[in-house]
């Protein structure tokens, strides 16, 4: 039997405001989806670490207008190795478990950190740095039942220092703590095994272990590098970058990964495949439910 319980789509605001957010909700509850992850940091919900009442109460009341499993995305700019921002980070953090809380989401998704090229003298304690903020998140989340999820992100620029996957799964292995597990983001492993040279598969296979919370969504893992699009949809036409695209648009081999893996129990499959794509999500949806499937069956004949 499969530790998959569930599959949807990520939803956020596109302007600030709570319409757009509720617009994003409908549209995900026609597709028919039974889990979503809220982009919470696309709105004014905290200040300076600290909760905005009315505006977390808004939350709230929103959210349980639809009947969803959710899960929240943290800081999509989190960098726990970054010396200058780490404690305010980790105050925003702190916030962003407790309105998990109270939505009933049970994920708070971080990313891995990095350096840029310049923090020279950084890199020392980057890893330890990035080590004792995740510890104390995850001390601050264990009341309130909520797993902090430290999810692979890919270079970005020439001589930036992070993680690999496999890296990153040795920080949860090390770390050992119930509060924390992996988040393999399989495009964002593919785009950085082919620009270091490494086997994506066996990226994948150090991760699996300890992830807890998946995201999926299609590309050709080619790095951007340079190139940069006038329309985003010029990306796509090259397949460069992290694309974010229906399953099946790109060419990894879902069937074959999710045949071999095996995740942590009460583990999402969430697809980050936005708005932009509302046509093509019923089809994805099919799809996911199909690899959930497949993973069961792969699981029971171990």
């Amino acid at each position: 039997m499969t530790n998959i319980i569930g599959t949807g789509f990520n939803a956020g605001s596109v302007d600030g405001e709570f319409e757009s957010l509720e617009t994003d909700l409908r549209g995900l509850a026609d597709v028919g989806v039974d889990t979503v992850e809220l982009g919470l940091t696309s709105l004014d919900l905290i200040a300076g670490g600290r909760i905005i009442p009315e505006r977390a109460d808004r939350l709230v009341a929103l959210t349980k207008q639809f009947d969803f499993r959710y899960t929240v995305h943290g800081l999509v700019s989190s960098n726990f190795m970054d010396p200058t921002t780490c404690r305010y980070q980790l105050d925003a953090a702190k916030a962003l478990a407790e309105l998990c809380d109270r939505v009933g989401s049970r994920i708070l998704v971080q990313h891995g950190g990095c350096l840029r090229p310049d923090q020279i003298h950084e890199r020392a304690n980057a890893d330890v740095r990035e080590r004792e903020a995740l510890l104390e998140l995850a001390e601050f989340c264990k009341p309130y039942g909520v797993n902090i999820a430290l999810e692979n992100i890919f270079t970005t620029e020439p001589g930036q220092y992070r993680q690999t996957p496999s890296e990153l799964a040795e920080t949860v292995k090390v770390l050992n703590h119930p509060n924390l597990v992996a988040l393999i983001d399989f495009s964002h492993a593919y785009i950085e095994s082919t620009y270091r040279g490494l086997d994506f598969r066996a990226e994948l296979r150090s991760m699996a272990p300890v992830a807890g919370h998946l995201h999926v969504h299609d590309s050709f893992g080619r790095p951007q590098g340079f190139y940069r699009p006038y329309h985003l949809q010029e990306n796509t036409a090259l397949g460069i970058g992290d694309l974010h695209m229906p399953l099946g648009w790109g060419d990894i081999d879902w069937d074959g990964i999710f045949a071999e893996l095996d995740f942590l129990p009460d583990t999402v499959l969430m697809m980050e495949i936005g708005r932009r794509y509302r046509s093509e999500q019923p089809e994805s949806l099919a799809r996911a439910k199909t690899l959930i499937a497949h993973n069961g069956a792969a699981a029971k004949a171990a």
